[in-house]
């Protein structure tokens, strides 16, 4: 059973008897994307590991009461992205650090990072990505790197299209600014 549907793969869990098989599925599905979107927000690969593992235990906990209101990838987003953010809230509070000490902090973990391996230019936007308050980064993650319809971020972010336009172009602005001084 290659590429299930999510409907398909919502009613084999909703059978008790396939359960697991099925939330075995989500996992592979998505497995991959929201860890790529997790550790752009929290950047370091172990706590990325953490997080991803409590967003399939909110999904696991959850999902019998997900209504399809919304995609179900949407849904795991919403759950990854809220996940990562208080990880990161919390990391700021356990360390003491202000947000320009967390970004230093990250900067320097992206630097040591031996699973990155970007040239100097990625290195570099990467830092100026880093310097984006934490929700502009993460729209420009998802805009620029996933390339997400801001239909779909208004879902997972809860917020409005034109919300999401604006703080794409402002962190974008700030890139290009953060960039041309280096």
């Amino acid at each position: 059973m290659t590429d299930t549907g999510d409907k398909e793969l919502l009613l084999l869990f909703r059978n008790k008897d396939n359960r697991e098989y099925a939330f075995g599925q989500i996992i592979r599905k998505y497995q991959e994307r929201l860890y790529w979107h997790i550790r752009k927000i929290v950047i370091v690969h172990d706590d990325t590991d953490d997080v991803i593992q409590n967003t399939f235990i909110k999904a696991w906990s959850g999902l019998d009461k997900f209504r399809e209101a919304s995609q179900l990838y949407t849904w795991l987003y919403r759950i990854a992205t809220n996940e990562a953010l208080n990880f990161i809230k919390k990391k700021r509070i356990k360390l003491m650090f202000s947000a320009d000490d967390l970004e230093n902090y990250l900067a320097n973990t992206l630097e040591e990072d031996v699973y990155f391996n970007g040239d100097e230019i990625q290195m570099k936007l990467q830092k100026a990505i880093l310097a984006l308050p934490d929700k502009q980064r993460i729209v420009f993650n998802m805009r620029y790197f996933d390339e997400m319809k801001y239909e779909d971020m208004a879902k997972i972010l809860e917020t409005s299209v034109g919300a999401l336009k604006a703080s794409y172009h402002h962190a974008v602005k700030k890139i290009e600014k953060i960039l041309a001084r280096d």
